[in-house]
């Protein structure tokens, strides 16, 4: 049970991380950060549950995966591991009964800062009917996450620290709770050459070159700054990618200190992007699932290899493609990555 601002089940905000491993039943953190010297996290992986410090080693916040995690009731409500506009209907009824604020977060989920509750949501994973056991896939269904936070971090959990050092989302792009999923015919054709080249995009472009070609300056963009000399500080600002909402595509620019950016990678948004096929397989805005057999079955019937991204994303061996996937509301629909040779993917 949720206890709105005091605690969640066991745990009680303001537990030093003894008093947590204590209360969690001796559970071990086998990831974690600056844990026991003050502002810092840890995963408890066992338990399915991530405690985050404050500067006192003071638990501040609470996360609860969406898979492995404890079935956290508010009330009535079961908040993890469901759809997510159910979670969003029940709580907005409960907060209008209780005459208590909801607003959206940066991932389009509610928040509600008189409970201390920041809903999120991940990819649902199941396993297959292969062998006695099967495997871990991932499906196309999204369920609910939770971050839940003591009465300091209430107002805006994921701007705050220690929340921020924990989950900096800060590049992730904001989402204002609808997810619209642009219609096949409406989607541009682009054709991709493995290794070289995506649409009217060429591996090594610079920016401007990448801008020009898709006739659209970045709605946003990310970067990095270089380590400078020690009586230096920081050293440049360096590009790293730019974000193009219209077309639906990000590029990725591998750069450095003495380098200037050139396009390494090109994302093609699932919800948005233009269609690219191979093999005959639609990549673009199909259920994750339906992309992934088709591809399985591709490799296995030419006895080619499948190769598996950081992020669970499928691709085939030796053309440094990866089928991604992109949330539409409850639902997720397929985008991918294509990269060129010497790209190492993270993600």
């Amino acid at each position: 049970m949720l206890e709105p601002l005091v605690g969640v089940g066991p745990l009680r905000f303001g537990m030093n991380p003894g008093e947590v491993a204590s209360a969690l039943d001796g559970a071990v953190a086998y990831v974690s950060q600056g844990l026991g010297e003050g502002t810092g996290w840890g995963r408890y992986t066992d338990r399915g549950v991530t405690a985050v410090y404050g500067k006192d080693n003071n638990l501040a916040a609470v996360a609860v995966d969406a898979m492995d995690g404890p079935l956290v009731r508010l009330g009535d409500i079961d908040l993890i591991a469901r759809p997510p506009s159910q979670v969003r209907a029940e709580l907005q009824q409960l907060a209008f009964r209780e005459n208590v604020s909801m607003c959206v977060n940066w991932s389009g989920d509610p928040e509600i800062e008189a409970w201390g509750i920041s809903m999120g949501a991940a990819q649902e994973q199941g396993l297959t009917a292969d062998g006695p056991e099967g495997y871990v896939q991932r499906l196309d269904t999204m369920v609910t996450e939770a971050l839940l936070v003591g009465p300091e971090l209430a107002k805006n959990p994921f701007e705050s620290e220690p929340v921020s050092q924990w989950r900096d989302v800060r590049d992730e792009p904001p989402h204002p709770g609808t997810w619209p999923v642009r219609a096949e015919q409406e989607r541009p054709r682009w054709d991709w050459t493995p290794l070289k080249s995506v649409g009217p995009l060429r591996f090594g472009m610079k920016p401007q070159e990448v801008a020009a070609a898709l006739g659209e300056e970045p709605t946003s963009r990310h970067g990095r700054y270089s380590f400078g000399s020690p009586w230096e500080g920081l050293g440049q600002w360096i590009l790293t990618e730019d974000r193009f909402d219209h077309v639906g595509v990000s590029a990725h620019y591998a750069s450095g200190f003495s380098w200037p950016p050139a396009l390494g990678a090109i994302t093609i948004h699932g919800r948005t992007g233009p269609q690219v096929e191979f093999a005959g397989i639609q990549l673009i805005g199909r259920t994750v699932t339906a992309v992934d057999t088709a591809l399985t079955h591709h490799v296995e019937e030419r006895d080619l290899g499948l190769v598996i991204g950081c992020g669970g994303d499928l691709g085939v061996d030796g053309l440094n493609m990866f089928v991604r996937s992109t949330r539409a509301g409850d639902l997720l629909v397929s985008g991918a990555r294509f990269c060129q040779e010497e790209w190492e993917d993270h993600g």
